[in-house]
């Protein structure tokens, strides 16, 4: 097993700080992909991913306090947090393209793997809901909120649309069919339910 060094004279960290290699955090969030496939997050423990990413358990402590945490931030990896808002230029085009985003989110072993897990641990404790809800909504609400901001910009949409119903009519049937389901999705069936949100949207 190996162990973080200390920071070097040239870049000494403030006293009392933690010096946290790059490398190693990537070698942890490998391994916990690795562990989920084998394990699944139920039995899936710090010593398992320690010893998977060749360091000590401090060296994952430092950085999570417990496996949920650990979890929670690598879903909200791919929970597309920080993706630029689509700009197609129809609101057509936005949906099809956060779609598309979502889709591939989806089919990530790690989402397909934890999200259910994450869901159930969810329903029995409140601060996990909270955790959850933060990881894998906060990005893919945003997202949403724009796209519905230039659509009543656009005048495609009245200033009475909801993100949150885009959100419902868009996630909703790609989470049921991708992680629930588990059937393909084609481009056809991405392209029909744009058509679908976007009436969705504006029938309200």
């Amino acid at each position: 097993m190996t162990s973080e060094p200390a920071a070097s004279p040239a870049r000494r960290a403030p006293a009392g700080a933690a010096v946290l290699r790059e490398d190693v955090t990537e070698a942890i969030r490998a391994a916990v992909v690795e562990e989920l496939a084998a394990v699944g997050f139920a039995r899936m423990s710090i010593e398992g991913i320690a010893r998977r990413a060749g360091v000590g358990k401090t060296a994952v402590y430092r950085r999570w306090k417990s496996k949920l945490h650990l979890v929670l931030d690598l879903v909200g990896a791919f929970a597309a947090d920080g993706l630029p808002v689509p700009a197609t230029g129809s609101l057509h085009g936005d949906v099809r393209a956060l779609l598309e985003v979502m889709s591939h989110v989806l089919r990530h072993p790690v989402a397909s793997a934890v999200i259910p897990d994450l869901l159930v641990e969810a329903a029995r404790n409140p601060e996990i809901a909270d955790a959850v809800r933060g990881a894998i909504l906060d990005g893919q609400r945003r997202l949403a909120e724009g796209i519905v901001a230039e659509a009543v910009a656009r005048g495609e949409l009245s200033e009475t649309a909801s993100p949150d119903r885009a959100l419902d009519l868009a996630i909703g049937p790609l989470y049921w069919r991708q992680v629930v389901v588990r059937d393909e999705v084609s481009a056809g069936y991405l392209d029909e339910l744009a058509r679908s949100v976007v009436a969705g949207l504006r029938a309200v």
